[in-house]
C-alpha cells in the first residue's frame, strides 16, 4: 500500500503545483498593478528564500543544503534559466502579444521538457504517457484559446518578438526543470549524493535572487531619472507587499518546491505537463472575478486536460 501511494506522489505534486501557481498568479497580478512587475518578481523571490531557508533549517538543522559543487552550479543555473530569464521573457511577451497568446505558447513547455529529458537523462515515456501529454496540452491550449480577446492588445508591432520570447520562456521553464533534476542527482552515478527537492528549491531561488538584483537596481534608477508621476500612497505599497507575501507562499515557496518534487518522482516531460494546468484551474476564477464567459470549447478543453492528467497518473515510470 505504501509503495502504491509512493507511485502517485510525483504526479500529485505536479497537479498541486498547478493549483498553487493559480493562487500565486492571482496574488501577483493584483500586486503588480500596485508596485510593478519587477518589484513583484524580485520581492517574491527574496521572501521565498527566507521561507525556504527557515524551513530547511527546521527540518534539516542547516541553512544551506549539503551538495557537491557541480550540483550547486546546476541548480544555480536552473534558477537563473527558469526563474529569472524565463519569467522575465514571459512578462515581456505578455506586454507584446498579450497573456492569452503567451499562455498558449507556454503549453509547448512539456514538449521541450520531454525532448530535454530524452537527450540529457535518456528518459523514455510509455505510449499512454504520450497520449496523456497530448490530451493535456490540447486541453490547456483549447482553454487558453477560449479566453476573450478583450485582454489582448491585438497584433502589435513587436508581434514576432513577443512570440519568440514566449517560446523562450517555455523552453527556459522546461530547461530549468531539467537542470533541477540533474542538480538533485538524477542521471549521475549511484555514489553521488541525492539532494532533496526542498534544498534544491532553496539553491535555485538563491541564484535567481542574485540574478534579479541587477535588474531591480537598473529599473529603480531608470524610474528615478524619468519619474514625473505622484508617489505611490503608503497604503497601496503596504497592500502590494501583503499580496507579494501571500503569492510568495503559494508560488516560489510551495509551488516551486512541489514542482521539484514532481520532477524528482516522475519523468521531466510528465512533470512539466502536470505543472502546466494553471490556465485550466484559473478559468473559474476568471469567470467569477472578471465575469468572463466560459464557452463549450473551455468545457471540452478542461475535460481533455483532466483525462490527460489521469492517463499520466496511470502511465508506468
Amino acid at each position: 500500500m505504501v509503495e502504491q501511494l509512493d507511485t502517485y506522489i510525483g504526479p500529485a505534486a505536479g497537479v498541486a503545483t498547478s493549483v498553487l501557481w493559480t493562487g500565486t498568479a492571482l496574488f501577483f497580478t493584483a500586486a503588480s498593478k500596485r508596485l510593478g512587475s519587477t518589484v513583484v518578481n524580485t520581492g517574491r523571490i527574496m521572501l521565498a528564500i527566507l521561507l525556504l531557508a527557515l524551513t530547511h533549517w527546521i527540518l534539516h538543522g542547516a541553512w544551506w543544503p549539503d551538495g557537491t559543487a557541480a550540483q550547486i552550479m546546476l541548480l544555480g543555473a536552473s534558477g537563473i534559466v527558469g526563474l529569472a530569464i524565463g519569467d522575465q521573457a514571459l512578462l515581456i511577451s505578455f506586454v507584446q502579444i498579450g497573456p492569452r497568446l503567451a499562455l498558449l505558447v507556454m503549453t509547448t513547455s512539456p514538449l521541450f521538457a520531454a525532448l530535454f529529458g530524452f537527450v540529457a537523462l535518456s528518459e523514455t515515456l510509455a505510449p499512454i504517457a504520450w497520449l496523456g501529454m497530448g490530451l493535456t496540452i490540447a486541453g490547456v491550449a483549447s482553454v487558453v484559446l477560449e479566453r476573450p480577446e478583450a485582454d489582448a492588445p491585438g497584433r502589435p508591432r513587436h508581434y514576432v518578438t513577443g512570440l519568440l520570447l514566449a517560446f523562450v520562456a517555455a523552453a527556459c521553464q522546461a530547461g530549468g526543470l531539467l537542470l533541477s533534476k540533474q542538480g538533485m542527482g538524477h542521471g549521475w552515478t549511484d555514489d553521488t549524493p541525492r539532494l532533496a527537492p526542498l534544498g534544491a528549491t532553496l539553491v535555485r531561488m538563491a541564484f535567481a535572487g542574485l540574478a534579479m538584483l541587477p535588474i531591480l537596481v537598473w529599473r529603480w534608477q531608470a524610474r528615478r531619472r524619468g519619474r514625473t508621476e505622484a508617489a505611490t500612497p503608503s497604503r497601496t505599497i503596504a497592500i502590494g507587499w501583503l499580496l507579494i507575501g501571500a503569492g510568495a507562499v503559494f508560488g516560489p515557496y510551495l509551488g516551486v518546491w512541489m514542482s521539484l518534487m514532481a520532477a524528482d518522482r516522475t519523468p521531466v516531460g510528465v512533470a512539466q505537463t502536470l505543472c502546466s494546468l494553471t490556465p485550466v484551474f484559473i478559468l473559474p476564477f476568471s469567470a467569477y472575478v472578471h465575469r468572463e464567459r466560459i464557452g463549450p470549447r473551455a468545457i471540452v478543453g478542461t475535460v481533455a486536460a483532466v483525462v490527460g492528467s489521469a492517463l499520466l497518473f496511470l502511465a508506468p515510470s
